[in-house]
């Protein structure tokens, strides 16, 4: 069982290819690269944290539902900005993971990030960076859009953040 985090997929919101400038045609088209990426990287086994805006804020309770059976893995999910409307119903605004003797901290939007953990999980800033400092914290977003419209391995992100250290990189500089 590998662990996957992910965030702001939009299922069904035909906008958020002009609001994020998304390489896709048509809505179906991202739709159906969303689901294709995200199941071949998580198996039914794996566990996935969504970390809010799931589905557009209007789609109704039977879309919501056919984007759930289609996708692997065992869901948990955080409340984005979204997701008020979309049936994701969740109540859960922030979360804290361990990976071995880590702790992570998790939430939907970055100014809710908490000083207390080194690395903070957040997403809905889309395509505006994918990893960045803010004092002795370290914010990664696992948005889809920064990550091949794909969920993304605890693995890989922990990757990423020691690149991330090992640059050096200081103040709110990204990569």
């Amino acid at each position: 069982m590998k662990t996957y985090f992910c965030a702001d997929t939009h299922f069904d919101h035909k906008m958020i290819l002009v609001y994020c400038k998304r390489p896709f045609k048509s809505i179906k088209i991202m739709n159906d690269v969303l689901v294709c990426n995200w199941n071949s990287r998580v198996s039914e086994h794996d566990l996935i944290m969504f970390l809010g805006d799931f589905a557009f804020k209007r789609a109704g309770e039977d879309n919501v539902k056919k984007w759930l059976n289609l996708l692997n893995g065992h869901k948990t999910f955080l409340k984005g900005n979204h997701d008020g409307c979309n049936n994701i119903n969740t109540k859960i605004e922030a979360l804290i993971v361990s990976i071995g003797k880590r702790m992570v901290w998790c939430t939907h939007n970055p100014r809710d990030y908490n000083p207390d953990y080194e690395i903070n999980l957040v997403g809905h800033v889309h395509s505006k960076w994918r990893i960045q400092r803010r004092g002795r914290n370290i914010l990664v977003n696992v948005g889809v859009d920064v990550w091949n419209y794909a969920p993304v391995s605890i693995d890989e992100i922990l990757k990423a953040v020691s690149m991330f250290k090992r640059k050096g990189i200081k103040g709110r500089n990204d990569i």
